[in-house]
């Protein structure tokens, strides 16, 4: 008997989704992440839950169709960590006309129904306040509505909801060997702690920009060639205009670049999109990247954007299918999933593509592959189940705010709300009984707590500094080297204890 029905390879949003919902219909599941959860793609995305307006260019509807309709699913499930943003999308002689970006915004509205984000509304941008950061050359715009979310949370949500439920998740565990054993698999795992094996009934191969790596190595493909990567660029600037609302430029090259506010006191601008070749673990933005991002936006701002400006950058790898689109823009983001296994062996399901906003449905068909393989057991269920933190009225934040604020009065309020937005109804585990900062242990700076460090290490899967920094939050934005330093030698000094008391 095997040790678990599915075995997952990849810690990123859509491997995380896939071990959430198999494990909540009933199945035994085990992921393996090689690195820390959301290291890869899923942590260096634009941080948007939106159906894709560009897409449309490319009639993606049912892509853009799908989308559209998981923004408020999404959003009701989370809606600590996702939450809506408004767009707007000047217009710009010379680039596409006013008449087809109506247009377009009219199919965005009506594509994927939308309840409970407000509609696109035309915009006189020489007497709004949104006009005021911008050239004066631009006098109409329009706005419209999408979410925003801290995509790499949504991974590690996904990945708690699906361990609460019963899945084994394992970071830095590598699956260094896949072999099949009549109708079932035997891999090999590689960790820290040492080599194990362990089997199962199915194989989903979630790698993002390694899923052929994985075919190649741990399945010995060596001719497997599905994958386009796609490098994609941001950079994170000083706050350029003081207003809650983001932007959509156009580029004369056809390309798109937003400027989104970006916690509280930055501007974040991207996205880049360039083939890439390298090791998507390496990937870093270019000087040709970095000029582009700067340009762009410069062409539509007053205060020209310049590169000393910049305080961070970040760059992931998309792990497109390979459609054979001649521009890496024009690559396809829909999803693409490939059986691999005859009728009497054990059944491989490769992921291919995929986007963060609708990785819940991608993984509903992955479940209609498995339980065609090993059998049907629970229903669909994901959408109407709110993750971790995520059990408050959609649009009761402010509530949960002021709530979170009563019972705990002497904490400042600053860090109140940010592990409000960070956790949800969570933020209690954090905040515990404390009456004062002073409560929450020692400090690391910036907000950052002995009890949230704690709760990230034991209830989040987090382990070093990074994790905590720039993955379960962006405080690194905020850190400073004491600081850092200080974080690093607690995390040393807890494993070190935990070892300790795990040896006797």
């Amino acid at each position: 008997m095997a040790d678990v029905d599915v075995l997952i390879i990849g810690g990123g949003i859509n491997g995380c989704g896939i071990a959430r919902d198999a494990v909540g219909r009933g199945y035994s599941v085990m992921l393996a992440e090689k690195d820390d959860l959301a290291s890869g793609t899923s942590s260096w995305s634009t941080k948007l839950i939106h159906g894709g307006l560009r897409y449309l260019e490319h009639y993606e509807f049912r892509l853009v169709r799908e989308a559209l309709q998981e923004r408020e699913v999404l959003w009701r499930m989370a809606p600590h960590i996702i939450w809506p943003l408004r767009f707007v999308l000047p217009h710009a002689k010379g680039l596409r006309p006013a008449w087809l970006l109506r247009t377009g915004l009219f199919l965005y509205d009506h594509l994927g129904g939308r309840k409970l984000l407000p509609p696109t509304r035309t915009l006189n941008l020489a007497t709004d306040r949104t006009g005021a950061p911008l050239k004066g050359g631009f006098r109409r715009g329009f706005e419209y509505s999408d979410c925003w979310v801290e995509d790499s949370r949504l991974v590690a949500l996904n990945a708690r909801d699906a361990a609460d439920r019963g899945a084994t998740v394992l970071t830095r565990t590598r699956v260094t060997g896949l072999a099949r054993t009549g109708d079932g698999w035997r891999a090999t795992l590689q960790s820290p702690e040492g080599i194990r094996t362990v089997t199962a009934r199915l194989v989903v191969n979630a790698a993002g920009p390694w899923v052929d790596d994985v075919l190649r190595t741990a399945a010995g493909r060596n001719d497997t060639r599905n994958v386009r990567l796609v490098q994609g660029s941001h950079i994170v600037v000083r706050k350029v205009f003081d207003h809650d609302r983001a932007y959509i430029f156009q580029n004369a090259d056809g390309r798109i670049i937003f400027a989104i506010p970006y916690e509280t006191d930055f501007t974040l601008i991207g996205t880049t999109d360039r083939d890439y070749t390298g090791d998507p673990g390496k990937v870093a933005i270019t000087e040709e990247e970095t000029a582009y991002l700067l340009a762009a936006a410069s062409e539509y701002f007053v205060k020209e954007i310049r590169r000393e400006d910049i305080v961070w950058t970040y760059s992931g790898v998309r792990p497109l299918y390979d459609d054979g689109a001649s521009k890496a823009q024009e690559a396809t983001r829909d999803y693409v999933l490939k059986l691999d296994g005859g009728e009497s062996e054990a059944k491989l399901v490769n992921i291919f593509g995929g986007k963060i906003t609708t990785y819940r449905r991608l993984a509903e068909s992955v479940l209609e592959k498995i339980e065609g393989i090993l059998g049907a057991k629970g229903k669909p269920w994901t959408g109407s189940v709110p993750l971790p933190g995520g059990d408050f009225p959609v649009e009761g934040f402010e509530g949960l705010v002021a709530a979170l604020q009563a019972s705990h009065p002497g904490v400042t309020p600053a860090v109140v709300r940010r592990l409000a937005r960070a956790y949800g109804t969570k933020a209690r585990d954090i905040l515990g009984t404390a009456r004062t900062d002073a409560d929450l242990g020692r400090p690391f700076g910036a907000g950052l707590s002995e009890a949230e460090v704690r709760y990230l290490v034991d209830r989040e899967f987090a382990t070093s500094a990074d994790d905590i920094l720039w993955r379960r939050s962006k405080l690194g934005l905020r850190f400073d080297r004491s600081g850092l330093e200080a974080l690093e030698s607690y995390l040393s000094g807890r494993a070190t204890g935990h070892a300790a008391h795990a040896a006797q």
